[in-house]
């Protein structure tokens, strides 16, 4: 059974994997920039406080609707570069999001 979590604040985080999944689906202008980052920053508060907290943080999104198939100019790659600087921390950032490419993070 599963258990409901009321809040972040609730859970014991230090050291343990944490797996946020957040709304990252940043519109993009022409050239593949972001012209909307409120969503990232939306996000920050709960970030910042797993990262407070020790936990090792492990995000997960979506950009646009890539119909079940890899597509570059859909890749989180821009906004990962955004939330790092917004962070001024370092985001790791695997070429796959399956198999052996994330879990070697």
């Amino acid at each position: 059974m599963l258990k409901r979590i009321e809040s972040i604040e609730s859970l014991e985080l230090t050291g343990r994997r944490v797996l946020i999944r957040l709304d990252l689906n940043c519109p993009l202008d022409s050239t593949g920039a972001i012209s909307d980052d409120s969503r990232i920053i939306a996000a920050l508060p709960t970030v910042k406080y797993a990262l407070e907290q020790g936990g090792k943080v492990i995000l997960c999104s979506h950009l646009g609707r890539p119909d079940g198939r890899p597509r570059r100019n859909l890749s989180l790659a821009v906004v990962g570069a955004r939330l790092a600087e917004l962070l001024n921390q370092e985001i790791l950032f695997p070429e796959e999001c399956v198999g052996d490419g994330p879990r070697k993070l």
